[in-house]
């Protein structure tokens, strides 16, 4: 069942068809459903909303047959049956067949991890094909879930991400065409998360393996640029540090900097949401 839920965005009901494990801390999974004939995004950083069963359940509890009252109903379910709410980014949008790929970030799977995995982690590291999900998704490409939005005189595309930003990354360079220069900061806890990137801009990109990539940014020295853009996503405290660093020591116009806060240390996202209300 589908419901529409405020345009351009509306539920898609999904089930996992592969998995593919891309390093250490990645795992790329694809599902397909007839509903993504209807899911249409122009890609780049496209933010989704998915729900995964709650652990030991097989579908993931979201009143959708309740239109605009799904948020409070869901809100109000009991812990053990309300599906588990995760933000993530498009990775990749095909057709014949209808397929969507998504990549998650793994923490606290591996053995002796620092710290537990979340659900989400633990959902992805075991999924398999068959697995249910829904989604909350765009039914027009071009839509306010899209952060990426250089001004066309842009002559100098910055970018910065961690782990959590490695996917909106990624597909945000391999959308960019062969006119554009791009200097990208790619931050990865394993130098075997570290993939090949095609992209037709004139790109360079340095993998950094550990909390390395800020250092890195704040000592480069840039290519001249009258006009550059920077996306900069992942820990929000990161983010807000090199915000500050690209409009207060670089002198970059505050406009042209799009910066994403994907979670935050030391909170879960349903905390993170909490905070933010």
């Amino acid at each position: 069942m589908t419901t529409a839920v405020a345009a351009p965005f509306r539920f898609f009901s999904l089930q996992v068809v592969r998995t593919r494990r891309l390093g250490p801390s990645l795992v790329r999974v694809t599902f397909a459903g007839d509903d993504l004939v209807h899911f249409h995004s122009q890609g780049r950083d496209q933010s989704l909303s998915l729900f995964i069963p709650a652990e030991g359940r097989i579908e993931p509890a979201v009143p959708i047959e309740l239109g605009d009252g799904w948020w409070q109903a869901w809100r109000e379910l009991p812990d053990g049956i309300r599906a588990v709410m995760r933000s993530y980014t498009l990775r990749a949008l095909r057709r014949n067949p209808d397929e969507i790929d998504i990549d998650f970030a793994l923490h606290g799977v591996e053995p002796g991890a620092a710290a537990p995995a979340g659900p989400a982690s633990r959902w992805a590291a075991r999924a398999c094909a068959g697995d249910r999900v829904l989604l909350l998704g765009p039914a027009l490409a071009d839509n306010r879930a899209i952060r990426f939005r250089p001004p066309e005189d842009t002559d100098l595309v910055l970018i910065w991400g961690d782990q959590t930003a490695v996917p909106a990354a990624t597909a945000i360079l391999e959308s960019l065409p062969a006119t554009t220069r791009v200097r990208a900061w790619l931050e990865v806890p394993h130098a075997g998360d570290i993939q090949d990137v095609t992209t037709l801009a004139d790109a360079h990109i340095e993998w950094m393996v550990g909390d390395t990539a800020t250092e890195a940014v704040r000592g480069a020295r840039l290519p001249s640029a009258e006009r550059p853009y920077v996306w900069i996503a992942g820990e929000s405290g990161r983010v807000k540090e090199l915000r500050r660093h690209f409009v207060g020591e670089r002198g970059i116009d505050r406009r042209r900097v799009t910066f994403v806060g994907y979670w935050r240390q030391g909170l879960t996202e349903e905390q993170l949401r909490v905070a933010d209300e």
